[in-house]
């Protein structure tokens, strides 16, 4: 990574990001609703129960519904070097953790589900279902959604970040940026040469439940084949299966057709964003910021790299930057 790349996040002014009132109230769930499946990386069978939470409690984790192991679904938690996933963690060293958490999260950050309790059973992970995040979509939209009460019974207005200067990093040819715009608008472009099927590819989309539901969501997440027999020897990818994820050969291409979309994997690797970038909420507010993002090749270390320094909370180290991507 370049000096003046990291220059570009370590000198970001305070004005580079701001709250914006919504004129809306902050969401819950207008009901209980569970699903169960298995963990992408234990391969353990695990329950993830969302519930209604008050106003201003934000989204936040119970592994095994013990309250000493809270964990918030802030980016203060993000655990740095995750493989494959994106973890939380409370506190340093031992902590209490949650992995594989970012389908559930893009859900509740596109569907508005501000303030929720999720409470994992059967392990530290949330179930990984089809791959995506479709299921969690239709559970939410069963459940239903509420204004949100704090323990005063009085609703409490939804703030949203909003990005007033252009901010980027970058690593190598990987990079993400955040530019200022009226409405939430994601690009998103890969590149795999080795992987024929997948390539160069870029997408691009405006942001709201709805294109959400139907454009994002069912896109599922995918690995290349060659590499899976080292990822399963580094203790990864126990619960893998050819019915939760995609999985490519580099000569023979798709291995469980047909995709969901042309651009699936691109679709997919923003799906992860938005739920990386909804730790940026924090006490029920938005997470995702009102912002043009454009990323390439990124992935969810770079993606947490990137809200930590934008929230104030770390400083850009560039060799610690490029042994986390």
């Amino acid at each position: 990574m370049s000096s003046a790349a990291a220059r570009a996040l370590k000198f970001v002014s305070r004005a580079a990001l701001s709250w914006k009132p919504t004129r809306r109230p902050q969401q819950t769930l207008a009901a209980t609703v569970s699903r169960s499946g298995v963990g992408l990386h234990s391969g353990a069978r695990v329950t993830a129960t969302l519930i209604p939470a008050h106003a201003g409690e934000g989204r936040y984790f119970l592994v095994d519904g013990e309250e000493e192991a809270r964990v918030a679904a802030e980016v203060g938690n993000a655990e740095p070097r995750s493989q494959l996933c994106t973890t939380l963690r409370r506190g340093e060293g031992g902590g209490p953790r949650v992995r594989t958490v970012e389908h559930l999260l893009s859900a509740m950050e596109a569907l508005g589900v501000d303030n929720c309790r999720v409470e994992v059973s059967g392990g530290d992970e949330i179930p990984l279902l089809d791959g995506s995040a479709q299921e969690w979509v239709e559970a939410i939209r069963s459940a239903g959604l509420c204004a949100a009460e704090d323990t005063s019974g009085q609703n409490l207005e939804k703030l949203a970040p909003q990005i007033n200067e252009p901010v980027y990093l970058q690593r190598d040819d990987c990079f993400i940026a955040a530019f200022p715009s009226s409405r939430i608008r994601i690009s998103y472009g890969i590149d795999f040469p080795k992987v024929p099927a997948i390539g160069c590819r870029w997408f691009s989309t405006y942001l709201d439940a709805n294109i959400y539901s139907s454009k994002i969501a069912p896109a599922r997440t995918f690995c290349i084949f060659e590499e899976i027999e080292k990822m399963r020897g580094a203790g990864l990818i126990k619960g893998g299966s050819l019915e939760n994820a995609m999985v490519c050969s580099m000569s023979g291409g798709w291995l469980n057709p047909p995709v969901r979309f042309e651009d699936e994997p691109c679709r997919h690797k923003i799906l992860d964003l938005i739920g990386d970038f909804s730790l940026l909420a924090q006490n029920g507010n938005q997470g995702f910021p009102i912002a043009h993002i454009v990323a390439y090749k990124a992935g969810h270390a770079l993606h947490t790299h990137f809200l930590c320094h934008l929230s104030g909370k770390i400083t850009v180290d560039q060799e610690e930057l490029a042994g986390q991507c």
